[in-house]
């Protein structure tokens, strides 16, 4: 039953934009690597507030659930719900293997607040041998219009970014909170 409810959650993940009638063909933004910790590690890393605050963001509120939110915050002075705080929407989940989001609320004076609204990610994670775990993030979504195509630039740094940072938190020893 798993295995099919599973399925059905990564169908429809993966069908949404096909519905919409949009072209993925060369759309999506795909960057992965390998990551030396076991996949449940990672998993904890991405989807609990201690685990995220421990490499990615200052401040990090999650409500893992299908329709719940991620809600995070890079500034150190900063809090959960002020204008600069980012949520994103959880559209289904595999744990310790797939995450897909999608931003509900981009923080004020996002240049890209408009088109934000048409794309999410999806996060896989597949254990690898010695303890590693290859983590293949997926952004889906992308436009044709300008403003979609400088987000896409921006997301494909922001990703490649990401992706390292979280390769160096299990590098080193987890910091001390």
């Amino acid at each position: 039953m798993r295995k099919f409810l599973t399925f059905m959650l990564v169908a429809v993940t993966l069908a949404a934009p096909l519905a919409l009638g949009q072209d993925l063909q060369g759309q999506a933004l795909v960057h992965e690597g390998l990551v030396t910790a076991p996949a449940d590690q990672v998993w904890s890393a991405l989807t609990t507030r201690s685990g995220q605050e421990s490499w990615m963001v200052a401040h990090s509120e999650i409500d893992l659930r299908v329709g719940g939110l991620m809600r995070t915050h890079y500034d150190p002075k900063g809090e959960i719900g002020d204008d600069q705080t980012i949520e994103n929407r959880i559209l289904s989940f595999d744990p310790g293997r797939m995450l897909s989001i999608q931003v509900s609320k981009a923080p004020v004076g996002f240049a890209f607040s408009d088109v934000i609204k048409a794309m999410w990610t999806v996060i896989y994670l597949i254990p690898e041998a010695g303890s590693q775990t290859r983590v293949r993030i997926v952004g889906l979504g992308f436009g044709d219009e300008p403003d979609s195509q400088k987000m896409r630039q921006y997301f494909d740094r922001g990703n490649a970014y990401t992706l390292r940072m979280l390769q160096e938190r299990f590098a080193a020893p987890a910091p001390v909170r």
